[in-house]
Protein backbone atom coordinates (compact mmCIF):
# COMPACT_ATOMS: atom_id res chain seq x y z
CA UNK A 1 0.00 0.00 0.00
CA UNK A 2 2.97 2.68 0.74
CA UNK A 3 4.13 1.82 -2.80
CA UNK A 4 0.96 2.61 -4.53
CA UNK A 5 0.29 5.48 -1.63
CA UNK A 6 3.71 7.15 -2.87
CA UNK A 7 2.60 7.03 -6.71
CA UNK A 8 -0.71 8.59 -6.70
CA UNK A 9 0.91 11.37 -4.08
CA UNK A 10 4.24 11.68 -6.15
CA UNK A 11 3.62 10.70 -9.50
CA UNK A 12 -0.35 11.09 -9.98
CA UNK A 13 -0.97 14.60 -8.08
CA UNK A 14 2.75 15.65 -8.01
CA UNK A 15 3.55 16.49 -4.50
CA UNK A 16 6.66 16.69 -2.14
CA UNK A 17 7.18 16.39 1.33
CA UNK A 18 9.84 18.65 2.88
CA UNK A 19 10.79 19.51 6.26
CA UNK A 20 11.47 17.17 9.16
CA UNK A 21 12.56 14.31 7.71
CA UNK A 22 13.11 12.27 10.83
CA UNK A 23 8.85 12.35 11.53
CA UNK A 24 8.88 9.22 9.19
CA UNK A 25 11.38 7.90 11.45
CA UNK A 26 8.83 6.88 14.46
CA UNK A 27 10.87 9.33 16.84
CA UNK A 28 7.91 10.81 18.38
CA UNK A 29 5.17 8.42 19.18
CA UNK A 30 2.77 10.90 21.03
CA UNK A 31 2.11 14.52 19.70
CA UNK A 32 -0.54 16.63 18.21
CA UNK A 33 -0.71 17.16 14.60
CA UNK A 34 -1.82 20.12 13.36
CA UNK A 35 -3.29 20.35 9.14
CA UNK A 36 -3.25 24.01 8.19
CA UNK A 37 -5.46 25.41 5.75
CA UNK A 38 -7.89 23.49 6.24
CA UNK A 39 -9.93 24.25 3.46
CA UNK A 40 -11.53 21.28 1.70
CA UNK A 41 -12.32 17.91 1.58
CA UNK A 42 -9.52 17.03 -1.13
CA UNK A 43 -7.13 17.76 2.68
CA UNK A 44 -8.26 14.50 3.98
CA UNK A 45 -6.60 12.23 1.12
CA UNK A 46 -3.90 14.30 0.87
CA UNK A 47 -3.52 13.47 4.50
CA UNK A 48 -3.89 9.82 4.74
CA UNK A 49 -1.46 9.16 1.75
CA UNK A 50 1.47 11.67 3.34
CA UNK A 51 0.68 9.29 7.02
CA UNK A 52 0.87 5.51 4.30
CA UNK A 53 4.22 7.37 2.81
CA UNK A 54 5.79 8.29 6.04
CA UNK A 55 4.72 5.30 8.27
CA UNK A 56 3.27 7.37 10.95
CA UNK A 57 0.05 6.04 12.13
CA UNK A 58 -1.85 8.89 13.14
CA UNK A 59 -5.43 9.60 15.07
CA UNK A 60 -8.32 11.37 14.99
CA UNK A 61 -11.18 11.85 16.83
CA UNK A 62 -14.97 11.90 16.20
CA UNK A 63 -18.08 11.68 17.91
CA UNK A 64 -18.49 8.55 19.36
CA UNK A 65 -22.11 8.16 17.26
CA UNK A 66 -20.02 7.23 14.77
CA UNK A 67 -18.33 4.46 15.99
CA UNK A 68 -21.78 2.52 16.33
CA UNK A 69 -22.65 -0.06 13.95
CA UNK A 70 -20.81 -1.48 10.80
CA UNK A 71 -18.60 1.40 10.12
CA UNK A 72 -17.38 1.94 14.04
CA UNK A 73 -14.85 -0.94 13.16
CA UNK A 74 -13.24 0.54 10.10
CA UNK A 75 -12.69 3.89 12.02
CA UNK A 76 -11.16 2.39 14.78
CA UNK A 77 -9.00 0.25 12.38
CA UNK A 78 -8.03 4.24 11.00
CA UNK A 79 -7.07 5.38 13.92
CA UNK A 80 -10.16 6.79 14.88
CA UNK A 81 -10.92 7.58 18.71
CA UNK A 82 -14.63 8.20 19.73
CA UNK A 83 -15.11 11.29 21.96
CA UNK A 84 -18.43 12.12 23.59
CA UNK A 85 -19.09 15.38 22.89
CA UNK A 86 -22.72 16.00 24.55
CA UNK A 87 -21.50 15.27 28.07
CA UNK A 88 -20.53 18.06 30.42
CA UNK A 89 -16.82 16.12 30.59
CA UNK A 90 -13.46 18.38 30.33
CA UNK A 91 -12.91 17.63 26.44
CA UNK A 92 -9.67 18.22 26.50
CA UNK A 93 -8.57 16.30 30.10
CA UNK A 94 -10.69 13.35 28.13
CA UNK A 95 -8.67 13.88 25.04
CA UNK A 96 -5.37 14.23 27.01
CA UNK A 97 -6.28 11.06 28.42
CA UNK A 98 -6.21 9.26 25.18
CA UNK A 99 -2.23 9.88 25.19
CA UNK A 100 -1.92 8.12 28.42
CA UNK A 101 -3.88 5.05 27.82
CA UNK A 102 -1.94 4.65 24.41
CA UNK A 103 1.53 3.84 23.91
CA UNK A 104 1.52 5.65 20.46
CA UNK A 105 -1.24 7.89 19.77
CA UNK A 106 -0.49 11.40 17.12
CA UNK A 107 -3.32 12.80 17.39
CA UNK A 108 -4.09 15.14 13.94
CA UNK A 109 -6.08 18.21 13.55
CA UNK A 110 -7.00 21.39 12.20
CA UNK A 111 -7.15 24.29 14.58
CA UNK A 112 -9.66 26.46 12.31
CA UNK A 113 -11.98 24.01 13.43
CA UNK A 114 -14.13 24.17 10.27
CA UNK A 115 -12.89 24.14 6.34
CA UNK A 116 -14.93 27.53 6.33
CA UNK A 117 -12.27 30.95 6.39
CA UNK A 118 -11.52 32.05 9.94
CA UNK A 119 -9.27 34.72 11.47
CA UNK A 120 -8.49 32.92 14.54
CA UNK A 121 -7.78 29.50 15.16
CA UNK A 122 -9.64 27.61 18.02
CA UNK A 123 -7.36 26.78 20.81
CA UNK A 124 -8.20 23.09 21.85
CA UNK A 125 -5.38 21.41 20.60
CA UNK A 126 -2.89 23.93 22.15
CA UNK A 127 -4.39 23.07 25.72
CA UNK A 128 -4.74 19.34 24.66
CA UNK A 129 -1.01 18.74 24.04
CA UNK A 130 0.06 20.96 27.35
CA UNK A 131 -2.28 18.76 29.42
CA UNK A 132 -0.95 15.68 27.78
CA UNK A 133 2.46 16.86 27.85
CA UNK A 134 3.08 15.85 24.55
CA UNK A 135 4.85 18.19 21.37
CA UNK A 136 2.87 20.10 18.53
CA UNK A 137 3.97 19.03 14.63
CA UNK A 138 2.94 21.32 12.39
CA UNK A 139 2.13 20.70 8.66
CA UNK A 140 1.27 22.16 5.75
CA UNK A 141 -1.61 21.70 3.28
CA UNK A 142 -0.29 23.63 0.86
CA UNK A 143 -2.00 23.46 -2.63
CA UNK A 144 -0.29 26.05 -4.76
CA UNK A 145 3.24 24.39 -4.25
CA UNK A 146 2.05 20.99 -3.84
CA UNK A 147 3.98 20.38 -0.62
CA UNK A 148 3.23 18.98 2.85
CA UNK A 149 5.97 21.16 5.47
CA UNK A 150 6.51 19.15 8.37
CA UNK A 151 7.98 20.85 11.39
CA UNK A 152 10.38 19.80 13.97
CA UNK A 153 8.14 19.02 17.28
CA UNK A 154 7.32 22.12 19.21
CA UNK A 155 6.36 21.44 23.33
CA UNK A 156 3.88 24.16 24.30
CA UNK A 157 5.36 27.30 26.71
CA UNK A 158 3.41 29.22 29.32
CA UNK A 159 3.15 31.93 26.57
CA UNK A 160 0.09 31.13 24.60
CA UNK A 161 0.29 34.54 22.88
CA UNK A 162 4.19 33.90 20.95
CA UNK A 163 3.66 30.05 20.93
CA UNK A 164 0.71 30.95 18.31
CA UNK A 165 2.47 33.64 16.77
CA UNK A 166 6.00 30.99 16.03
CA UNK A 167 2.92 28.45 14.83
CA UNK A 168 1.47 30.76 12.46
CA UNK A 169 4.92 31.81 11.17
CA UNK A 170 5.32 28.14 9.83
CA UNK A 171 2.11 28.27 7.82
CA UNK A 172 2.88 31.83 5.93
CA UNK A 173 2.46 32.00 2.64
CA UNK A 174 0.92 28.34 2.23
CA UNK A 175 -2.41 28.08 0.22
CA UNK A 176 -5.10 25.74 0.92
CA UNK A 177 -7.29 24.10 -2.25
CA UNK A 178 -9.85 26.43 -1.52
CA UNK A 179 -7.66 29.86 -1.95
CA UNK A 180 -10.09 32.12 -0.71
CA UNK A 181 -9.96 30.57 2.74
CA UNK A 182 -6.18 30.45 3.29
Amino acid sequence: MQKIAAFIYFKLLGWRITGNKNFSKHTVKKAVLIAVPHTSWHDFYIGVLLRKIVGVKSNFIAKKELFVGPFGWYLKSIGGAPIDRGSKQDKVKAIAQLFKDNEEFRLALAPEGTRKKVTEWRTGFYFIAKEAQVPIIMFTLDFKNKENRISQPFYPTDNMEADFKHMKAFFKGVEGKVAAYS
